[in-house]
């Protein structure tokens, strides 16, 4: 948990009575919420994570008449062991813990300094920052407890989703007002407004491909945009997930200048057999390999913080894949991450939403 500043809370003014509750309001709190990860990668820490997971009804919308028994009687009985390895394969050792949660905890910390020194003047001594998963630990509960305990009667929370879905942005808000429900005095939440087209975010994603290409010993012939991906039918229901990657795309291919061709969009992370928004990002690794691409660069717009999806499953599966089927030259470009084009997002972000607050 981190305090942007050394100042103590505001404590309410006015008589009370000498058994009146000690009372401490009058800041605002910032809570940056991301995916999660496990624990540990043993069975048992992987079991409990994807359970809590695929157990979200935002998530998987089939029947629970269906969906129970195929989750708790095949699907926790076998994934967690193969997921584990995929995890192992990327952990942060020095710290025991996920990728997503090292970097979370980073951009966190970065904001605090930026508001600790004046990022957006003198109100930023009323601000205190914390970081949550929805998933795993530490938890969206025990964030906004953390900052309600702090004094924070306001708290803006930061799904850090460029685009919405309901199946994330959704279920971290569901999640927060899960824990208002359990408090007497609720402090005041604002959510953040999905960024998807934002000229700050734009310009952080060219900024940040361009480096990336500028550090690669080869030019890419394609580039893919992978976004992960979510089953067709919950853009037919009206998810506006679908459009809002389309439109981050566009925006990214425009100031770039490159073709249609050259940077193309794509779905990753697909699961189970239901149709999911296409294309998908393996099965287009594959055909421009079998079509003679011999060079691909891949970057995933989607994800504020490099994981498991981004780390092992574009940078070692679909790196197998491309070059399985005769490309030659691969190249997977890091998320936005704490460094200074990611942190500039979160940045603007932060201080176009506390607008009215400070």
């Amino acid at each position: 948990m981190l305090d942007s500043v050394s100042s103590p809370p505001h404590a309410e003014s006015g008589p009370r009575t000498a058994d009146h509750p000690p009372v401490i309001s009058g800041l605002i709190g910032v809570l940056l919420v991301n995916l999660g990860t496990p624990d540990a990668t043993d069975y048992w820490s992987m079991r409990r994570y994807l359970k809590e997971f695929l157990s979200d009804r935002r998530v998987i919308e089939t029947r629970r008449l269906i969906w129970w028994p195929l989750l708790n009687l095949v699907i926790l009985s076998r994934r967690p062991q193969r997921k584990g390895r995929d995890y192992a394969s990327i952990w942060n050792r020095e710290l025991d813990e996920g990728p997503l949660k090292t970097i979370t905890r980073a951009q966190a910390d970065n904001l605090f300094d930026w508001l600790a020194k004046g990022g957006i003047g003198a109100n930023g001594a009323r601000l205190r920052v914390d970081w949550a998963m929805r998933y795993g630990n530490p938890s969206i509960a025990s964030g906004v407890g953390r900052l309600k305990e702090l004094g924070c009667d306001r708290i803006l929370l930061v799904p850090l989703y460029p685009q919405y879905s309901a199946a994330t942005t959704a279920t971290v808000c569901d999640k927060a007002f899960d824990a208002l429900a359990t408090m007497r005095w609720q402090p005041t939440l604002r959510v953040a407004h999905p960024w998807y087209g934002d000229p700050v975010y734009i310009d952080a994603l060219a900024a940040s491909l361009r480096d990336g290409l500028d550090a690669l010993d080869f030019e890419p012939e394609v580039i893919l945009a992978s976004f992960h991906g979510v089953p067709k039918e919950y853009l037919l229901k009206g998810d506006p997930y679908h459009c809002h990657c389309q439109k981050t795309g566009r925006l990214l291919r425009e100031k770039m200048g490159f073709s249609a061709d050259r940077l193309i969009i794509t779905f990753q992370s697909r699961f189970g057999p239901a149709e999911w928004l296409q294309p998908y990002t393996d099965e287009t690794v594959k055909a421009l390999a079998q079509r003679g691409v011999k060079r691909l660069a891949i970057i995933t717009p989607g994800f504020t913080a490099d994981c498991l999806e981004t780390i092992e499953e574009i940078g070692v599966e679909n790196r197998d894949i491309f070059v399985e089927h005769g490309g030659e030259e691969f190249a997977r470009i890091d998320c936005l991450n704490a460094d200074e084009n990611g942190m500039a997002v979160i940045r603007s972000v932060v201080r176009r939403e506390l607008m009215g607050w400070i």
